[in-house]
C-alpha cells in the first residue's frame, strides 16, 4: 500500500539542517520518525526504533504534513505559566500579611479561596498557593503547644 504522506528530498535534506541544529532531545526524537518515514520504513519499524505508538508516529507525520517543519520542530510545552503577575501576587497576599503581623493565623485555604476568585477559576490544589508564598518568601510556622 503506497504511502500517504510522502516527504521528499528536499524536505529530508530541510528536517536534517534542523536536526543538527536542535538541541531538545524531543524534537530529536519527532524529526527522526520524519527522516525514518521519509526513508521508506514502516509505523512498526519506526515505533520499535522510537518507542513511539503507531498510531502516534501518524500523528507526528500528518502534523508535519499540515503545519510544516517550522511549528514541528518548535517546543510545543513552554513551561509554567503564572496565573499572575508578581506585583499582583503582592496585592493579593496584603490583607493576609496585614493580619498575620498581628498574629492572627492565615490559613492556606483562605489565601486559596481569594487567589481563585481574583483568578476567576479553580486551581485544583494548595501548590500553587504554597509555590506563591515561596516566591514571596513566607514561610511555615507551627502553632505553639498549649501550655508552653
Amino acid at each position: 500500500m503506497p504511502k500517504r504522506h510522502t516527504i521528499s528530498a528536499e524536505e529530508v535534506a530541510e528536517i536534517q539542517k534542523t536536526r543538527r541544529k536542535n538541541q531538545d532531545k524531543m524534537i530529536d526524537k519527532w524529526l527522526e520518525v520524519l527522516l525514518l518515514h521519509a526513508d521508506g520504513k514502516s509505523r512498526e519499524e519506526i515505533s520499535a526504533k522510537t518507542d513511539f505508538g503507531k498510531q502516534y508516529i501518524t500523528e507526528l507525520v500528518g502534523e508535519y504534513r499540515r503545519e510544516g517543519l517550522e511549528h514541528f520542530s518548535q517546543k510545543q510545552y513552554k513551561g509554567n505559566h503564572r496565573n499572575l503577575s508578581y506585583d499582583d501576587e503582592v496585592a493579593l497576599l496584603e490583607p493576609f500579611k496585614a493580619k498575620a503581623e498581628v498574629g492572627q493565623i492565615v490559613e492556606v485555604s483562605e489565601i486559596l479561596t481569594a487567589y481563585e476568585k481574583q483568578i476567576g477559576r479553580p486551581v485544583g490544589s494548595n501548590s500553587q498557593i504554597y509555590n506563591v508564598l515561596d516566591r514571596h518568601g513566607w514561610r511555615k510556622q507551627q502553632a505553639p503547644e498549649p501550655g508552653k
